[in-house]
């Protein structure tokens, strides 16, 4: 290449600021959630989210390099949000974390979007080959762990033997947050997300802290 073209192609390279570049890639990720959202990992195409967001398909790779790696920002990008106003940017422990999970079901009446993007994507992580898969197992296995060890400090905390139900319980109050989202959006009249949530998650957290005989035997 001649040397009298390179200053042109080190122009176009120049990157943008800092700021400009950060809001731009918030856009790309808003869109993205709307429409793999809407439409699935699959279904959803990055010309889509470039027409949405002004820009061309090559202007998507440019700052995200491919649909793969997008796909894992949205992800990454929407559990950020939920622990954004918390101190240090982590989900609490003890008896607070239930309380956090409560009231991130009331936040999410309020954000159908990022609530449809999280169930359809996790769901469609379990066919063959979905690059959302292991960020998925990963996760749940993380928030097993954190929900396990919330109740072993709430344990601690009464002097209370830490039970074998636990291991039940942190799958169950995961299942049913996840479950109550899906009913939601498929019906927003048929319950109150946060209301139904925070009911569950009670009657999960007493079944360890406060064991009763089932009445089912």
């Amino acid at each position: 290449m001649s040397e009298g073209r390179t200053p042109v192609i080190e122009q176009r390279r120049q990157p943008r600021s800092r700021p400009e570049t950060l809001a731009r890639r918030r856009d790309i990720l808003d869109a993205a959630t709307e429409i793999f959202g809407a439409k699935g990992f699959t279904g959803g195409t990055l010309q889509e989210i470039a027409d949405q967001v002004g820009m061309t398909h090559a202007g998507i790779l440019h700052h995200f390099g491919s649909k793969d790696a997008l796909l894992l920002e949205v992800l990454q990008h929407r559990d950020e949000t939920d622990v954004a106003d918390l101190e240090e940017q982590h989900i609490p422990d003890g008896m607070e974390l239930f309380r956090h999970l409560v009231r991130t079901a009331f936040a999410n009446a309020d954000r159908p979007g990022i609530v449809q993007a999280y169930a359809v994507l996790s769901a469609e992580s379990v066919t063959d080959g979905h690059p959302g898969r292991e960020f998925f197992q990963k996760r749940y296995e993380t928030l097993r762990g954190e929900v396990a060890h919330a109740f072993a400090v709430a344990c601690a905390e009464r002097g209370i033997t830490e039970p074998d139900t636990v291991a039940y319980a942190s799958t169950s109050i995961l299942a049913v947050m996840d479950g109550l989202q899906v009913q939601w959006l498929l019906d927003p009249t048929a319950l109150d997300l946060g209301r139904a949530s925070e009911f569950a998650i009670e009657a999960i957290v007493s079944s360890v802290l406060e064991p009763a005989r089932s009445p089912l035997v």
